[in-house]
């Protein structure tokens, strides 16, 4: 890979490139280096899919043919596969607004850096197709009902099954129907830059730079600004928003007349669509490959949908999903930095459980060594947590000497970590089936905590579905 992408050096400069640094991706299939010498600095990329760079080419084109800053593709391997384009450095707009970002405060600078930004799109959106071959996107040419309803199931099975709530799927498909159609009924066919946010923006001499547009297609001209000033990670003020929105409606007025009123429902009907697809790409990344930052934005993104779905009539079971997604304690923001210990009970034929704080701190316990009052019929519609079970295992079972173990190991690790500054550990207690001996464990485990060390713990049991939260002792 990095030779491929060498080879295509030597044959630009006609020599070898003193550094070749390999760049951090960012859910990206293709991979990315930086080629540096004494007067000259590439970025080379390699990617898995000839179709996809050919639609990237494609578009880098158009761009440049529409006078939008670019970058300039330089050299392209005989497979297609490997590219050099020319490097446009390290500062991304959404780095650029890093300290705004934690402090909450856009100042006038970063207002009008983000307003000259997006005042660009609409020429995008509108010169690009009189260059363009739209046979060459990829993987679809136009934004249609088949794509709408991929982003809706990604949200679905990504997001909706990950975090493990129970709904009515059939609702949901007809809300998602009707959401679908609503999406499609204004279309201007323009060029859909289908990523158009902070961080595929790039500044080079303070001016704006777009990459990352090979996913682009044909489509109308909401799902852009969408996008762009919906981004849940970019934490955008309402002020910093509705200038954004003004800029573009000014800028789109060289192009079509604007109906404001009309375009400000349709906008807000596209950002529950573009946060919707966002929750799939944090549910995939975060909740599945376990990647800490995807986790971190999922809050910020249901507050979002929670305040647009509220202004919106058309969704009430989407949006009462939403409200209780928001209020489960793995989403919950906490303003202090304080340990929360999460304990769960869960079966084993189901799986051990997901870590979505991406942390993957803490123990799981297998409690199947324990005597089992499942197997007895007096207990078998019974959990850990009533009498009767709890009887039986304190007296017929090693599950005290059991338990006297498991706190060993769980305080040694609580009261590091909040030493260190910590604020999570996991503990999973399993048995067969999750209703006996799991649930009494986590039960114990969570009292004893929380007792011992007064920090917050979350409990949950997998298959009785119930969550509660012990508070921290203030």
């Amino acid at each position: 890979m990095q030779s491929k992408i060498k080879e295509l050096y030597i044959k630009r400069f006609g020599s070898e490139p003193c550094s070749v640094v390999r760049l951090t991706g960012d859910g990206s299939n293709r991979v990315y280096f930086r080629l540096s010498s004494d007067d000259v600095s590439v970025i080379g990329a390699v990617g898995v899919s000839v179709e996809e760079n050919e639609a990237f080419f494609a578009v880098a084109d158009a761009l440049a043919r529409s006078g939008i800053n670019a970058p300039e593709v330089l050299e392209v391997s005989e497979d297609r596969l490997a590219y050099l384009q020319n490097d446009l450095g390290n500062v991304s707009l959404y780095a650029s607004l890093q300290s705004s970002r934690e402090n909450g405060c856009f100042d006038s600078g970063d207002i009008e850096l983000l307003c000259r930004t997006i005042s660009q799109l609409p020429h995008i959106q509108f010169r690009v197709p009189q260059y363009f071959d739209f046979s060459l996107c990829y993987p679809v040419s136009d934004f249609n009902e088949r794509t709408v309803m991929w982003d809706l199931n990604y949200f679905k099975y990504c997001f909706l099954k990950g975090v493990g709530i129970e709904f009515n799927e059939s609702l949901l498909e007809d809300e998602f129907d009707s959401m679908a159609a609503m999406l499609l009924s204004d279309n201007d066919n323009v060029f859909l830059y289908r990523d158009f946010q902070s961080r595929n923006v790039m500044l080079k001499d303070g001016e704006p730079y777009f990459i990352d547009f090979q996913g682009g297609r044909r489509g109308p001209i909401y799902y852009d600004v969408a996008s762009f000033v919906g981004q849940a990670r970019a934490k955008y003020t309402n002020e910093a928003v509705g200038a954004m929105i003004d800029a573009y409606i000014s800028a789109l007025g060289e192009y079509k007349k604007v109906d404001k009123a009309h375009f400000l429902k349709m906008l807000d009907l596209f950002r529950v669509f573009r946060l919707l697809q966002n929750l799939g790409t944090y549910g995939y990344r975060g909740l599945f490959e376990r990647k800490k930052a995807f986790v971190e934005s999922i809050p910020a993104a249901l507050s979002q949908l929670d305040e647009l779905l509220g202004n919106e009539n058309g969704f009430p079971y989407l949006h009462a999903i939403i409200r209780e997604i928001a209020r489960l304690p793995m989403f919950v923001r906490q303003e202090s930095k304080e340990l929360t210990v999460d304990v769960i009970s869960f079966s084993y034929k189901r799986g051990i459980p997901d870590d979505p704080s991406g942390n993957g701190g803490g123990f799981v316990f297998d409690c199947r060594s324990i005597h089992n009052p499942g197997r007895y019929e007096p207990y078998k519609k019974l959990t850990g947590m009533d009498e009767p079970v709890i009887k039986f295992l304190e007296t017929e079972s090693n599950i005290s000497e059991f338990l006297e173990n498991a706190y060993a190991l769980v305080d040694n690790m609580v009261d590091t970590y909040r030493k260190r500054g910590f604020t999570h550990i996991q503990v999973c207690c399993g048995c067969t089936g999750g209703q006996h001996r799991s649930v009494y464990s986590a039960e114990h485990i969570a009292h004893h905590v929380a007792e011992k060390f007064g920090v917050r713990v979350v409990v949950t049991h997998k298959m009785q579905n119930r969550q509660y939260v012990i508070e921290a002792r203030t």
